[in-house]
């Protein structure tokens, strides 16, 4: 009989994904405008280890630090936590800074009425501009890395015909 050994906190992860329910490569795109996984990365997700969702999480959650942590230089950390709780939105323990201002803003998006009590620190009139901003940084961002990682691998590829074609 199969025994299965339970994993410990460090490598846990609930059953969380990135989706953010727009996914756009069912229309072709490389590069979801919803989540900004990559469209091989959904389609596979259930079939990663846990290892390779985490590894997809910190690349996503890095480029959300990287956009959103300059865009909102004011923001509460203490507040926004305290705000996502209250909004019962669920988080993965290690999610980066980025990623709450990141749920934050989509919370104010859909309702900017929200956006006083949110801990952004800014105002309702803002949160569209603001969001508008954050999507075209974000996906040039995405696509970007997505370019990289093929261009990577086609590298590899090169390297490795020709590693074979010399033997």
């Amino acid at each position: 009989m199969f025994e299965e050994k339970p994993l410990s906190d460090e490598r846990r992860i609930p059953t969380i994904t990135p989706c953010a329910g727009r996914c756009s490569t069912t229309f072709g795109d490389n590069v979801c405008r919803g989540c900004r996984r990559f469209n091989h990365e959904i389609i596979r997700w259930n079939t990663f280890t846990q290892e390779q969702q985490l590894a997809i999480w910190k690349r996503l959650d890095s480029q959300l630090d990287q956009i959103l942590i300059p865009m909102l230089p004011h923001a509460n950390l203490f507040m926004i936590m305290q705000f996502l709780q209250s909004k019962r939105i669920r988080l993965l323990e290690h999610a980066s800074t980025g990623r709450k201002l990141y749920h934050a803003l989509k919370l104010c998006e859909k309702n900017k009425h929200l956006a006083e009590e949110s801990g952004l620190a800014i105002q309702s009139d803002q949160v569209k501009p603001l969001w508008q901003e954050f999507e075209r940084r974000i996906l040039s961002l995405a696509q970007a890395s997505y370019d990289f990682a093929w261009l990577r691998a086609d590298g590899m590829r090169s390297h490795l015909m020709q590693m074979v074609e010399e033997h």
